[in-house]
């Protein structure tokens, strides 16, 4: 797999840093940590207080004070690529309304299975990915990425259960959880679009507010509990918001400047397993050790791919 991303202006796109081993070395690193902090999503959805749907709409509407702050810190340092036509506003809001409808269909699922089975099936994204990126941003895939994809998705149905495929899922709610798996396929592609371009801080501010204004509608028409009841309730849509949307998004969105979006996506299966542990610790969700056994499989698989 190629090991640089496809035109990327560095001085549009990071400021000074430039795209060096030691800059993907602090990708990767930026890619595990916001992996691992949206891993804790499903959990705290899970303890909402408010629907799927409205949760979602909290999620996105609160963490857009911080990327508010985030994007007026940045804007006096390197130069820095802004929106300055309805073109490039149409295309910084598509990851948006993207995310959006991916994070309202992915609660939704939550709803329905498993957490563990839920994420797991959300994160066989790195398939649709790995294509997309092939065939619209003409990154070469080579065989050894293609053989630890391979034996990360095994590890990935390994720890949906072994031989006992259908565990504690629904096949409705799987199904639901696989089209939030094709639309964050679709927001990691058009991240690593407009990542060639506009800087973090543009991106997160511009896709968080069009994912809001994308889920709002559905929140006032299909949800009727529009407000958490307790201190408790808004805890944990606060920190849906600012550890999992904005802190965990944005080093998603900042690696995958300096990293071929299909190591990214793939790189980001260590949420099923993270996702699968904390269910387990904090909602008795049992962990058998089929899950265990492809949870080390996954992490194995990441780093076969990762030697493409």
């Amino acid at each position: 797999m190629n090991k640089t991303i496809p035109e990327v202006t560095t001085a549009n796109t990071s400021g000074l840093l430039q795209n060096t081993p030691e800059t993907q070395r602090k990708a990767i690193i930026a890619l595990l940590l916001g992996g691992l902090l949206i891993s804790c999503s499903p959990i705290l959805v899970r303890f909402a207080e408010t629907g799927p749907i409205v949760t979602a709409f909290w999620r996105l509407a609160l963490a857009v004070i911080p990327m508010l702050i985030l994007n007026n810190r940045m804007k006096h340092g390197a130069d820095q690529v802004k929106p300055n036509s309805l073109a490039d506003i149409a295309i910084l809001a598509v990851p948006g309304i993207l995310i959006g409808l991916e994070l309202v269909v992915w609660h939704i699922s939550l709803t329905m299975t498993s957490v563990a089975n839920s994420t797991l099936i959300v994160n066989l994204s790195p398939i649709f990915v790995a294509l997309g990126g092939w065939l619209f941003l003409k990154q070469k895939i080579s065989k050894i990425f293609v053989s630890g994809l391979a034996l990360a998705i095994v590890g990935v149905l390994i720890l949906k259960g072994g031989p006992d495929l259908s565990g504690h899922s629904s096949l409705k709610g799987d199904a639901v959880a696989l089209i939030a798996a094709i639309l964050y396929a679709a927001y990691i592609l058009m991240l690593g679009f407009t990542r060639r371009r506009f800087s973090t801080s543009t991106i997160m501010l511009c896709t968080t507010i069009s994912a809001t204004l994308t889920i709002l509608p559905l929140a006032l028409i299909f949800e009727t509990q529009y407000f958490p009841l307790t201190l408790f309730g808004w805890f944990i849509v606060c920190a849906l918001a600012w550890m999992t949307q904005a802190a965990g998004q944005s080093l998603i969105t900042f690696a995958i400047a300096w990293l071929p979006v299909a190591f990214s996506s793939l790189t980001l299966l260590i949420q099923p397993v993270v996702a699968a542990i904390l269910a387990w610790v904090l909602l008795s969700e049992p962990l058998s050790i089929w899950q265990i056994c492809g949870g080390l499989v996954v992490i194995a698989g990441i780093m076969q791919a990762r030697r493409g």
